[in-house]
């Protein structure tokens, strides 16, 4: 992925993304490249101001510059690393790994409580008990196995994907959003 697709500071080239997007779509017409069958390479469209400005008062935050930017550009969701990405405020199926999770992000207060964490919090193992807390992030899509990706939302680390492992690595810290779409981009 050329630099080009991610401008400077905050803002994102949206039609170097969505023709990547393409690239990688015919790159891989069976679907075969992982989270493909999911995303199927498909992008949502880009969300209007007035939208995520809703978004951000009824949770009393504000979207880290690079996401928020990505949002606006780019894409709403959809294609993304992993299964790909949420829309912002998506519903997801009941039956999915995802809905708990996302249900948990979208309640009063849950995004704009500080996130706790400054570094990688060891997981539980074989003992399965998992005790942290994943307050002040958004969950942005599953990485597979009952691991999930998170945008943090407040703090520190506002902007950063971390990687959330519950039931063996914990929370593990990740690049800046953009660093970690591009990354995908970027792959073959």
């Amino acid at each position: 992925m050329t630099s080009d697709a991610a401008a400077p500071r905050g803002t994102w080239n949206g039609a170097s993304v969505r023709s990547r997007v393409a690239a990688m779509a015919l790159e891989d017409p069976e679907r075969r490249r992982f989270g493909a069958s999911h995303h199927g390479y498909r992008l949502h469209a880009p969300l209007a101001e007035e939208t995520i400005r809703h978004f951000e008062h009824l949770h009393s935050i504000t979207l880290p510059a690079t996401y928020r930017s990505f949002l606006s550009t780019v894409a709403g969701g959809g294609a993304g690393p992993d299964h790909g990405l949420l829309g912002l405020a998506e519903e997801v199926d009941e039956e999915e790994a995802l809905h708990d999770l996302r249900a948990e992000c979208l309640h009063v207060g849950f995004l704009a409580s500080a996130f706790a964490h400054t570094t990688e919090w060891p997981g539980p193992g074989r003992e399965g008990n998992a005790d942290y807390s994943v307050a002040g992030t958004l969950v942005l899509g599953e990485s597979g196995c009952g691991t999930f990706s998170r945008l943090v939302i407040t703090g520190n680390n506002a902007g950063q994907v971390w990687l959330d492992d519950r039931v063996w690595g914990g929370l593990t810290p990740g690049p800046d959003f953009r660093e970690w779409y591009t990354a995908w981009l970027a792959s073959q």
